[in-house]
């Protein structure tokens, strides 16, 4: 419904900008000659002006012309990444026998070890392995991990469902607190709540996950035991969705810590901007109430702007999520990232790279359309 009324609003009032204006009568002269029309009376619209319909129709084209040319940018950036990715790693100091061997490397002999190098491609130019891989990718296989012995897609599928909870529960639980933190600070800026929300924001930027995740395994696991350090389930123990929940607290609960101070401050710049601006003084003046003032008019115009920074910050929250999952052991898709990049695993490093690089560009273009219908002079040619 918010929606719809902003939408609305916006494009009554293009209507109203692109009616055409007549000159008012001269003092004495009749208001039934032509070109003439008594001052006070209405004006009524041509018969060519744009009526709402039209003009959210013409949006909601716009807008899947926009859609239309970003899903199309998708495709050469994803061939630069994954090209980039398979230069980059063959002139890496990596070798890719130390993780194919391990512990066997140090008593192979040179003339195996060439031998296998030979056999598993790893002498192969990069541009070669790059078309293999390639090739294999549209004819449907996604090829096997060395690091896991699996093919890659069953990595996925049995670590992606994992990430996505860790990630969406840690997301989710970020745009609340900072929605309802950012908006109280916003309204009563300068106050002690907004005084403090700033300060704590700064000083939480300033920590890398990973110490938040280490801080807060040492005082909620260890010191106080309340929660579970790290994995899944308790050792030995099959998953229930109680042990899983009381796993998922800590990561969830950092990993959203470490994204509210980017999202709360954004809300509450957003906040006090709107509250500027000269429809709220009108709704003052008017004798409306403090929470609708809030309710109908601030927090509707300082959405959009909050919808535009997830976007943004939807990179940060995967490489947060990368981190935090190393740091308490979670099964999702991190492990598999860092143990493919160690090993040079291209099958499962390549697949993951290029799916992290679609999803964080799908996110931002959701986010872009959410604020293109919420507010409709946000321009979409860009």
């Amino acid at each position: 419904m918010v929606v719809a009324a902003v939408l609305d609003a916006g494009l009554m009032t293009t209507v109203q900008a692109g009616r055409e204006e007549r000159p008012a009568g001269r003092p004495g002269q009749d208001a039934g000659q032509a070109g003439t029309v008594p001052d006070g009376a209405s004006r009524p619209a041509p018969d060519d002006a744009p009526s709402v319909r039209d003009l959210r129709r013409g949006r909601h084209r716009d807008i899947w012309a926009m859609v239309g040319r970003r899903l199309l940018f998708i495709v050469p950036v994803t061939a630069a990444v994954s090209a980039g990715l398979f230069a980059a790693a063959k002139y890496s100091p990596f070798d890719p026998l130390v993780g194919y061997l391990g512990s066997r490397y140090m008593t192979t002999s040179d003339a195996d070890k060439a031998i296998i190098s030979e056999q598993l491609g790893f002498d192969r130019p990069w541009y070669s392995t790059y078309w293999g891989w390639m090739q294999d990718l549209f004819g449907g296989d996604l090829g096997l991990s060395r690091s896991f012995n699996q093919p890659v897609a069953q990595v996925i599928a049995e670590r992606l469902p994992w990430t996505l909870l860790l990630a969406g529960a840690a997301l989710a639980l970020a745009v609340v607190v900072a929605l309802a933190l950012g908006i109280a600070a916003g309204v009563r800026s300068g106050g002690i709540l907004d005084r403090g929300v700033t300060a704590l924001c700064v000083v939480v930027q300033g920590l890398p996950p990973f110490v938040m995740s280490l801080a807060a395994i040492a005082v909620f696991a260890l010191a106080l035991g309340w929660l579970p350090a790290a994995g899944l389930t308790d050792g030995g123990a099959d998953p229930t969705v109680g042990g899983v929940l009381r796993h998922l607290v800590l990561p969830v609960v950092v990993l959203a810590i470490s994204q509210v101070p980017w999202l709360l401050l954004a809300v509450r710049e957003s906040v006090v901007t709107s509250k500027g601006e000269d429809f709220v003084a009108g709704a003052v003046s008017r004798g409306i109430p403090t929470p609708t003032i809030t309710r109908r008019h601030i927090v509707p115009t300082s959405l959009a702007p909050f919808v535009n920074i997830v976007g943004v910050r939807l990179p940060e929250l995967v490489v947060g999520a990368v981190l935090v999952e190393e740091v308490f052991s979670w099964p999702g898709v991190a492990g598999a990232i860092v143990t493919s990049a160690r090993d040079l695993d291209m099958a499962l490093l390549a697949f993951l790279t290029i799916g992290t690089t679609v999803v964080v560009m799908v996110g931002s273009l959701l986010a872009d359309v959410v604020v293109a219908l919420m507010d409709p002079r946000v321009s979409t040619d860009g």
